[in-house]
């Protein structure tokens, strides 16, 4: 498991978080994010853990003292206020590299084993609500 580091290839055109080819899935805890990064880890060496920390200051570009500025544009800001809100209830998440419906299935099998707040798998065009 590494650390999260937001490249500019997890943006869209338009700056918002937009990391193609990767589910981004939140816990409510960091314990059961870690259990299910250590379940998989074998299988997706490239899992990132973020902190609710990194989520309002790298995903949702706020530190946690300040109103969110988010775009207002489509699905992909709505989806990164759904993340900020969860962030600031103490919720952590994991990016997991996601390349095919096969990949995922396998990750949302480890996944569903403990609670789960949020689960989006993002295609070049689309996000996928993940159950």
């Amino acid at each position: 498991m590494k650390d999260f580091e937001l490249t500019p290839k997890m943006l869209s055109l338009g700056g918002v978080f937009y990391p193609t080819g990767y589910a981004f899935i939140m816990f409510p805890n960091s314990a059961d994010a870690a259990q299910v990064a250590r379940e998989l880890d074998a299988d997706h060496e490239d899992i990132m853990l973020l902190t609710p920390a990194d989520i309002l200051t790298q995903v949702g570009k706020a530190d946690d003292e300040s109103d969110v500025a988010l775009p207002s544009i489509g699905t992909e800001g709505a989806t990164v206020r759904k993340y900020v809100d969860l962030a600031r209830e103490g919720h952590h998440a994991l990016m997991i590299p996601a390349p095919s419906q096969e990949a995922t299935e396998r990750i949302m099998a480890v996944v569903r084993q403990v609670p789960f707040s949020y689960a989006q798998r993002y295609h070049m065009l689309v996000i996928e609500d993940l159950e």
